[in-house]
Formats: C-alpha cells, sequence, structure tokens
C-alpha cells in the first residue's frame, strides 16, 4: 500500500482523536482499555479507498464488498457498534478471542485489548475479504492476529477453547461450534435476530444454556454459509407495503390483509407511555401471539394509510383477515409521548384490545433498560412453546421480563 502524506497522516490522527471523545461522550465505550484500544488502531488504514470523513464517522458502516445485485455481504462496522460491543464483551489481557466475520479493524482493537500475552482470530467465508483483512493488518502493524479462510457457523476449533467468541454478522441462530468452543467461563458476544429484530446479545454460560448479561440494538449484514437466516417471507399487500416474518406458524393471507387496509381505521389510545422504543420493540415483537413486521414507503405514509412508525418497520399482530400496529401522539400525562394502536379488518377491534394490554403491561411494569433476561436453550424445541420462548435450528431462545 502506498505510504500516506504527512498531512494525510495528522488528518487522520485528529479524526480518530475526535471520533474517540464522542464514542465517549455517548457512552459507546467507557473503559479506560476499550478507549485506548480505539485510540491506538488507525482505522483508516482498514479502508484505504474510503474517504476519511466516512471511515471516522461514529455510525457509518464502510462498504467492503458487495453481491452482483449490489448488496453488501461485508462492510466494517459503525465504530459506535463495535465499541458497545467490545464493552459488552469485557476483554481482559491475555484471553484468547475468536472474531466470527472479519474485516480486519474489530480484530486489531481486539488486539489491543488482550496484549502481547493475548491471541486473536479472526475467521471469514469470503477468501476476498479475509485476504484483504490479511493485507491489512500486516500494514497497520498486527501481523499476531490469525486470519482463517472458513465457514463462521464452524467455528475455529484447532485455537478453542476461547475466552471470548464475538460474531460480527446478523445471526439467526447459536451455532452448536460457538458455545463448545467457549472456556468454561467463556462469553459469546452476538448479534442474534429474532422475529426479525436484532440485538447485540452478551452471553455467559450458565449450566447448560446461556444466559444474556446485556443487549442493545444492533445492525449488521447477514451470516453467510450454513448459519445463513432462516429465510424471511415477505409478502407484499400493495406497492410499497409488505408484511414480513420468520415464524411459519404465522399466516400471512395478501390479499385479505390488503382488504383490510382499505377499511376504516380502528383507533385506540393505551394511556400508557411510549418510551425507550428498542425495549418496547422487543417486548412487543416477542409477546404479540401473530406477530409481523409491518413495512410501508414514505409515499404510503404521506397519503395517509398508514402511520410513520411503519416506515422503519413496526411489530404488526395479525390474524386471516385483520391487522393491528403501534403507533403514538404527544401527551404531556404519559411523560411526552402516549402508546396507541392502529387497526384495520373485521377483527380490529379484538386486536387492538389484546395490543393495547401489551402496551399498557410494558410501560406499567417493565419501562425500563435491561427489563428482558434472554436466555438460550440448546436442543430442540419441545411441544408448544409459550409466549416470550421462540424456536430456532439449534435451540431455543427464552425471553422473560422483569
Amino acid at each position: 500500500m502506498t505510504a500516506p502524506d504527512d498531512s494525510a497522516v495528522r488528518n487522520a490522527d485528529r479524526l480518530r482523536a475526535d471520533m474517540v471523545r464522542a464514542l465517549l461522550d455517548q457512552d459507546a465505550i467507557t473503559s479506560e482499555s476499550v478507549t485506548a484500544a480505539f485510540a491506538a488502531v488507525p482505522r483508516h488504514r482498514f479502508a484505504p479507498e474510503a474517504p476519511l470523513d466516512l471511515v471516522y464517522d461514529l455510525h457509518s458502516t464502510v462498504p467492503v464488498k458487495k453481491d452482483a445485485h449490489g448488496l453488501d455481504t461485508s462492510v466494517m462496522s459503525a465504530a459506535h457498534l463495535q465499541g458497545v460491543m467490545l464493552e459488552q464483551a469485557g476483554i481482559r489481557p491475555g484471553m484468547n478471542v475468536l472474531e466470527i466475520g472479519s474485516g480486519g479493524y474489530n480484530a486489531a482493537l481486539i488486539q489491543e485489548l488482550v496484549g502481547g500475552a493475548g491471541e486473536v482470530t479472526t475467521v471469514d467465508i469470503d477468501r476476498d475479504v479475509i485476504d484483504r483483512a490479511r493485507r491489512c493488518l500486516d500494514d497497520a502493524g498486527y501481523g499476531q492476529v490469525k486470519t482463517v479462510l472458513a465457514d463462521g457457523e464452524s467455528g475455529a476449533a484447532d485455537g478453542a477453547p476461547y475466552d471470548r467468541i464475538i460474531v460480527t454478522a446478523a445471526a439467526w441462530d447459536i451455532a452448536p461450534a460457538w458455545i463448545s468452543g467457549l472456556a468454561g467461563e467463556g462469553r459469546l458476544v452476538v448479534p442474534l435476530t429474532v422475529r426479525g429484530t436484532t440485538r447485540s446479545i452478551a452471553f455467559d454460560r450458565d449450566g447448560e444454556s446461556l444466559l444474556g448479561r446485556s443487549y442493545r440494538l444492533a445492525r449488521f449484514v447477514p451470516m453467510q454459509g450454513q448459519g445463513a437466516a432462516k429465510e424471511e417471507r415477505t409478502v407484499l399487500l400493495r406497492d410499497g407495503v409488505v408484511v414480513q416474518s420468520d415464524d411459519d406458524r404465522v399466516r400471512l393471507n395478501a390479499p385479505a390483509l390488503n382488504r383490510a387496509l382499505d377499511t376504516p381505521r380502528l383507533l385506540r389510545w393505551s394511556q400508557a407511555a411510549y418510551d425507550l422504543p428498542d425495549e418496547l420493540e422487543l417486548y412487543l415483537t416477542l409477546n404479540l401471539p401473530s406477530t409481523a413486521r409491518l413495512h410501508a414507503s414514505r409515499n404510503i405514509v404521506d397519503s395517509g394509510l398508514v402511520e410513520a412508525s411503519t416506515l422503519l418497520g413496526v411489530p404488526a399482530l395479525v390474524s386471516e383477515d385483520s391487522i393491528a400496529y403501534r403507533t403514538r401522539r404527544e401527551n404531556d400525562d404519559t411523560g411526552g409521548f402516549e402508546s396507541g394502536v392502529v387497526a384495520h379488518g373485521p377483527q380490529a377491534e379484538a386486536l387492538a384490545r389484546q395490543y393495547v394490554e401489551l402496551l399498557q403491561t410494558w410501560a406499567h411494569h417493565h419501562r425500563r433498560r435491561g427489563a428482558a433476561e434472554i436466555r438460550y436453550l440448546p436442543g430442540p424445541a419441545q411441544g408448544a412453546l409459550p409466549r416470550g420462548m421462540v424456536p430456532k435450528r439449534h435451540g431455543v431462545v427464552a425471553v422473560t421480563w422483569h
């Protein structure tokens, strides 16, 4: 790679220092060790083709590789999210760490955290990506990081057991090899997708299961290979309106749901606070009895057919011929905003009632950070599962609220 000139180096150093201060200000990083790692690793050396302002922007990903359709298959994750996950991991000097999904930069941060006595292995299924990571690591002075071309679903058994395993792609399930590859006191940090929403969860061993110690909203490119996500059904109701679900038990009758949208809307207000939307969304996603995600385009929202909550996808309660979803309005009596429900179709009243009850339960009993306890139970699901339990390929995700 071409050596940068002095002015470019000074500019990169300044931007890196600004990034570290901003990460601290936003509580993305909180420990001295993670702060020092971000200050030490030259992020731009892992994205030499990208402009510096993009590379050092807290919330921007940097494209690494795209597929034939122009979709990202590999990116350098946003610095904010990388900081959050490294804090979740709690990496200490001397540890042995495996990273699933490679770009180079995150592995370099981990190498700073484990120090000279620790070991870092980074795995990727794509030869172009792992070769690029190898070049960047060598160029930036992190030649001790091991790079492995492999399907991340299989882990990297040669280096096990690992004190920490960090997954940097959205995983639909937790691979058995990740669990077996953990040391007895090990921790797995994984962006786990459950019913269309992804959270970075720090799991510790708890007997035969995994217990989530923290969870944060996250967005990643999906896993490839054997661990690729179960195909999510995307059903077009009309131009600009779709519903999505990866749960085979949820019936999505497109003609009937589309007809429901043309019926008069039923609006019910909960008198419950709308707050902490990421926590509320997780609760609704896991507790609505027949849930999908409703998405609508900007022009559909502007037409007044559906509410703005649908722009990024909103948990929806669906039946054969009706649909209900969350909205909000300003209300000082509930602390600023109040949750409500919009429902359409012959069963609108019943669906709205169920949805409002959940909004009230969350607001009155679980409205805080970290109210959910997330557990992963390896092995096949047994019988019908209660609310809060979601079957996966290799186990069951069980979520309870406190």
